[in-house]
């Protein structure tokens, strides 16, 4: 529950904007002086900051299912797991993917089971809730691939029942429609120890021989569907499946274990200490159960160290525990790092610069990269998104990164700065976007293998992660002729991308309001007159989308109904308040009353404590299939807007 300020703005649905009271300026202070003082005071004191990342109850069960697979249960961490999976079973009994959504098949069945394992009676109230939804809907065999896998290793369904992925693929030349080479960075790090575990058809332990047949329709061993057939592309796909189960007997022992032997190689030398494989929860497990399953002993320092990663992950409360999909240490930072910088850059000069010191002591180098792969010439400089990640920079943090040391300035950033912007032009794709991590990953077709049902194996250019770059470009491009080149360049994608209603679309925060909000943002600081259509189309969209309590809100269901969810939500969040005023404030809508009202809404919902508490999940991991709630996005974002607010009205002399 929202606590009221004890000054605020006099606050009027958007349909009734007023003019702010004469205190304006000192409620908007007092406002940004809370919030500013929260902030600085969660640094931690080697100078970053890093907020909790929730994903759904996917992950939880997950960690579950994972004790269970090796008989290696802590009962008190399980215990604690479900009791945090209990209190977010919708009233339907199913399990949605973000908070308010429709219930998911997949994520329901891991709840279900992950339950049963620790000790839940299948005649409970909310089981018997959630086994009938689950059968409502198709029953366990309507799950995804993910979800089918795990189910095979407990010897739920037959091995038939998933995609044929065998560990040979290792050995497949680079011209080969699928290579590793050609899927995304989490599709590499996630399938390669999985090859192993479905090519030797991992068992789990199961020490208590729990089962979930009560969840399929029909047996699992007469089922004939499990993959359903969508396009001509698709049904080639799976001819080709099945072909490899006919040849899969004739395959060489030798060769086996050359591919065997390769993917070790492979994902050894990205294991990436206690950060993990890939720095990502679904990959660290895979590569940890491969090395088991391959005989390493528990307390080989690879296994050790890849267990220790995966426990980093967890949030152990008093009464509940969850795991984290990932840590963003280094997106956490930079955002708030632009935050302060707004509020009050001389004032937070001191925790601005150890938030600096700490980004430059994690910079990426020379260090081996699979971006190499299509720019082997490039002197490395991107940051992970974790602490680190030292294969896998990532596009949008090094552009957020490398801007906000733009503007900090000082000689200690020169250096740095120039490697990260020689890196971002260089990671620049053929249509003149960017995408998170790689080049021109762009094979479209292979959506179409039955591995891929989540729809997530590429990393394509995306206008968000663009805008960002985009902003870095503008802020360096004196600084090299190439660097206003491909500035030029990725301002005519983002031109290119814009919706007809005047909104973009965002692939890594939802959605249109987050698309709108970074080019907008990107525009204002390459220069784009306000008067350009492309803008003024985009503030038209985003003040006709605002709510009557004055903020905005987007449900995730915009990723499933674009028409019907477009902008649109059933309440305004403070993060999507504090996008859409930044967007329109870049806009030059400084004194537009949509703006103000914007603004009145963030200082009526702000806590006691100077931060703000939004209950819903702020992002994509993958459009339709996984979200993400960062906690951290309701704390620096509003911070951000009010200040710039107070700060373009101060420029222009406007009364606040």
């Amino acid at each position: 529950m929202f606590t009221e300020t004890p000054v605020e703005i006099d606050i009027q649905p958007a349909s009734h904007f007023m003019r702010a009271p004469k205190d304006g300026l000192a409620s908007l202070n007092a406002a940004i002086q809370r919030a500013q003082a929260k902030l600085r005071g969660l640094q931690h004191a080697d100078g970053y900051w890093v907020f909790e990342l929730e994903a759904d109850c996917t992950i939880p069960s997950e960690y579950i299912m994972m004790m269970h697979y090796l008989d290696d249960i802590n009962p008190e961490l399980q215990a604690k797991i479900a009791v945090y999976l209990r209190k977010r079973q919708a009233t339907d009994g199913s399990y949605p993917l973000f908070t308010g959504g429709p219930g998911d098949i997949s994520c329901s069945v891991k709840v279900y089971f992950a339950l049963k394992l620790a000790g839940d009676a299948v005649d409970a109230p909310h089981m018997a809730r959630l086994r009938e939804w689950i059968l409502s809907q198709g029953g366990a065999a309507r799950a995804n691939v993910f979800t089918r896998i795990a189910l095979a290793m407990f010897e739920q369904l037959p091995w038939r029942g998933v995609p044929y992925i065998p560990v040979e693929i290792m050995l497949l030349p680079k011209w080969f429609p699928f290579h590793l080479d050609k899927v995304s960075y989490w599709s590499r790090t996630v399938m390669v120890p999985l090859f192993i575990l479905c090519t030797l058809k991992a068992k789990a332990k199961n020490p208590r021989g729990v089962n979930i047949r009560e969840l399929f329709v029909v047996h699992p061993d007469e089922e004939r569907h499990y993959f359903p057939e969508r396009t001509w592309l698709n049904k080639v796909f799976l001819g080709l499946d099945q072909l490899g189960r006919l040849t899969e007997p004739f395959i060489p022992h030798a060769m086996r274990q050359r591919a065997i032997d390769q993917a070790v190689a492979w994902f050894s030398e990205r294991l990436n200490g206690e950060d993990g494989l890939g720095a990502i929860f679904p990959a660290m497990v895979n590569a940890y159960e491969a090395m088991l399953l391959l005989g390493y002993p528990h307390d080989h320092p690879q296994v050790a160290t890849a267990r220790k990663a995966i426990d980093k992950l967890l949030v152990v409360n008093e009464h509940d525990a969850y795991c984290q999909p990932c840590l963003s240490p280094v997106w956490d930072t930079s955002l708030t790092a632009l935050a302060l910088q707004e509020a009050d850059a001389a004032g937070n000069h001191a925790s601005l610069q150890r938030a600096f010191d700490w980004l430059k002591s994690v910079q990426l180098s020379d260090e081996p990269g699979d971006w190499r792969v299509r720019r082997p010439k490039l002197p490395g400089g991107g940051w992970a998104f974790q602490f680190a990640n030292p294969h896998y920079p990532d596009v949008d943090d090094t552009a957020v990164v490398g801007f906000a040391m733009g503007r900090h300035g000082g000689e200690d950033m020169r250096e740095p700065l120039a490697r990260a912007t020689r890196w971002i032009a260089g990671m620049q794709s053929a249509n003149g976007g960017y995408g998170a991590f790689d080049v021109d990953n762009t094979y479209y077709y292979l959506n179409e293998i039955p591995f891929a049902d989540h729809g997530a194996l590429l990393d394509p250019p995306t206008v968000d992660v663009s805008a960002r770059c985009a902003m870095l470009l503008a802020q360096q491009q004196d600084a090299d002729p190439a660097y206003a080149a491909a500035l030029r360049r990725v301002l005519e994608y983002i031109r290119g991308e814009q919706e007809d209603d005047g909104s973009w679309f965002g692939r890594w925060g939802t959605n249109y309001v987050y698309g709108t909000w970074s080019v907008l943002l990107a525009l204002e600081y390459a220069g784009t007159p306000n008067s350009d259509p492309m803008v003024r189309k985009a503030v038209r969209w985003l003040k006709s989308v605002q709510r009557e309590d004055g903020g905005w809100g987007e449900d995730n269901l915009s990723y499933h109904d674009e028409r019907k969810y477009r902008g649109r939500y059933a309440f305004s969040t403070a993060f999507q308040t504090a996008w859409a005023v930044i967007g329109l404030l870049s806009a030059g809508e400084a004194q537009a009353p949509e703006t103000r009202a914007g603004v009145n809404f963030l200082l009526r919902t702000q806590q006691a404590d100077g931060v703000w508490q939004d209950p819903c999940f702020t992002a994509p991991g993958f459009p339709r299939v996984f979200y993400l709630k960062y906690h951290g996005y309701d704390k620096f974002f509003p911070l951000w807007a009010l200040a710039k607010y107070r700060n373009a009205l101060s420029s222009s002399g406007a009364p606040v």
